[in-house]
């Protein structure tokens, strides 16, 4: 019977040392969790039969450190959850390695080729969250935008003194017959950009005229524009206008332009705030991931463009999870249904662009695990040892 136990003993430590052996040796493995071998002892009818290893557990409770890469799609993920992965012969795979890249057909890939799974955009770029499917991170031009909303907030100077405007009439190479002016850029349908210049005059006592030209040419509404001020130098009127503009080659530009929260306050003139909606054409140079896995293109006119957001699932027991080769595991009934979802939502973690999460194994504690690991395969091999002995000894004495 001793025999028999000593044995279990030593096929037990050795199933241990496997453990320890494969938790050191992917100690620098991304995304790697560190499993434990889980003893258990036997007993036949109350005899004492050994031990040995009830199951290999894996510890998802403590996360592995992040470590900056500066790699565009590099992911680590901060709390619970897995990347969902569509591997290459069509099953679903899960992970915590976040070392991704673009494969020739921009499909956001691990280094195996599985392909990143989360919700994709529509053709208007709106973001499909009932549908999961492979990322693709579109590499074509971003086409231009016209101007359509321009907006401006200044404050027009109420010492100015008025201008006779019949006899000093508005010329906008004359600078005696304005007070002020800005300009701000304006895209048309085909991205060509122009330049508008809105030029303020005082006519009267919180009464100001706006004129405007593009590219030289007086595109002023008929009948002018005008805004009116308060006595506390606020604005009560004219602070919309839209302004239609014929363009040699493009659609007419339609710009509805806003000067609402402006004011008139004995104060210099100034603009502490002026936007306008359009952009020139651009090609892909970059890409950005925000906490919740929303991936921007980011492209040469300084715009962003929606591409997808990555999706994580998480398990009620992923110690059910089967772990295979490439830093990736696959589910089982024991784990439970995966929950999908977009990070920081529910229980799910959050992602850091750039970052990339490290084994969370201890390597000081694996060093102790193995010394009392060949300790006890030694002291199971010395009852062998004995054992042998004894039954040597009792055959020499028949």
């Amino acid at each position: 019977m001793s025999f028999n136990i000593a044995l279990s003993g030593l096929q037990a430590t050795t199933q241990d040392l496997n453990t320890i052996s494969n938790n050191i040796a992917n100690s620098s493995t991304v995304g790697y969790r560190g499993g434990r071998s889980e003893f258990s002892a036997i007993y036949n009818g109350g005899q004492a039969g050994g031990v040995n290893v009830m199951s290999t557990s894996q510890n998802f409770s403590m996360g592995g450190s992040l470590t900056y890469t500066g790699r565009e799609l590099d992911m680590g993920v901060q709390g619970d959850g897995f990347f969902v992965l569509n591997g290459q012969d069509g099953s679903t795979l899960y992970s915590r390695a976040g070392m991704f890249n673009q494969d020739a057909n921009g499909f956001v890939t691990d280094p195996a080729g599985n392909r990143l799974q989360g919700y994709p955009v529509g053709a208007a770029g709106q973001l499909q969250t009932g549908n999961v499917s492979d990322l693709q991170i579109q590499s074509g031009s971003l086409p231009a935008k016209a101007t359509s909303t321009i907006g401006l907030v200044s404050n027009l100077d109420a010492n100015m003194t008025a201008i006779d405007q019949a006899t000093t009439p508005f010329d906008s190479n004359n600078v005696a017959s304005y007070h002020s002016s800005n300009t701000v850029a304006a895209y048309d349908s085909l991205g060509k950009e122009h330049s508008l210049t809105q030029y303020y005059v005082k006519t009267g006592e919180g009464t100001w005229s706006v004129h405007y030209m593009m590219d030289d040419k007086d595109v002023t509404p008929v009948g002018g524009h005008t805004m009116a001020f308060d006595t506390n130098g606020a604005l009560t009127s004219g602070d919309e206008l839209t302004l239609n503009i014929p363009v040699s080659g493009a659609k007419p530009m339609e710009l509805d332009v806003s000067y609402k929260k402006s004011t008139q306050y004995a104060s210099n003139y100034s603009n502490s705030s002026m936007s306008q909606d359009g952009y020139t054409s651009g090609e892909l140079n970059g890409i950005r991931l925000d906490d919740n896995g929303m991936i921007y293109g980011t492209y040469t006119n300084g715009q962003e463009q929606l591409q997808g957001q990555v999706v994580l699932a998480d398990f009620n027991n992923p110690n059910g999870l089967t772990p295979v080769s490439n830093n990736a595991w696959t589910a089982t009934n024991a784990a439970g249904q995966p929950i999908v979802g977009a990070p920081t939502t529910g229980t799910l973690g959050s992602v850091a662009g750039g970052y990339l999460e490290g084994s969370n194994v201890d390597t000081t504690a694996e060093m102790v695990s193995l010394m009392t690991a060949q300790r006890n395969y030694q002291s199971n091999a010395k009852v062998l040892d004995a054992n042998s002995t004894m039954q040597q000894a009792l055959l020499n004495a028949i």
